[in-house]
């Protein structure tokens, strides 16, 4: 009779347990989708202000692996100004002696166009004249940040990068 009684207490207290986590994994959930909600309004308001910042977080060169990179890279648009501070891996076919710029100039934007009909992206396409070489940015912007980027040039093959669209970034300044 004793043990009896321990095992429906125990199922009772068990049932009370469950029944108090299920209330905080939805209040998290609900606070989940509030977060995403602040988020996805944060970054469609900067790609609307074209005013954003991408943290690249991997490098996918044409040739080879993708790999994780490991110091702050980023391309900056700031209305029509682009600032991009990117790696390169591939082969370059004509580069002035030394290298050159590469991905790590600032620059005006000469084209930007953008890609609205999916509900859960952005695709933007902008170019740039940097002195040396003209590229081309293709930029997939998801509604939680996260961000693709291909890197066309006339002088090097193409790159990609991934990361994430940081929504706070600018909003301090």
């Amino acid at each position: 009779m004793r043990h009896n009684t321990f095992y429906w207490l125990g199922s009772l207290l068990a049932a009370v347990l469950l029944a108090a986590g299920c209330g905080i994994l939805r209040q998290s959930s609900e606070e989940k989708r509030a977060e995403e909600a602040r988020v996805a309004a944060l970054v469609q308001q900067q790609l609307d202000a074209r005013r954003y910042v991408i943290d690249v977080r991997f490098v996918q060169p044409r040739r080879g692996g993708s790999r994780a990179v490991t110091s702050q890279y980023s391309v900056t648009v700031d209305g029509t100004h682009l600032k991009s501070h990117l790696p390169y891996f591939g082969v370059a076919y004509s580069v002035p002696y030394g290298g050159g710029k590469v991905l790590n100039f600032e620059s005006e934007i000469d084209e930007y166009a953008e890609d609205t009909s999916r509900r859960d992206r952005r695709v933007i396409v902008f170019t740039t004249d940097n002195e040396e070489d003209y590229l081309v940015y293709r930029l997939t912007v998801f509604n939680n940040g996260n961000a693709d980027l291909q890197v066309s040039s006339k002088n090097r093959e193409y790159i990609s990068f991934r990361g994430v669209l940081d929504p706070d970034a600018l909003s301090e300044e």
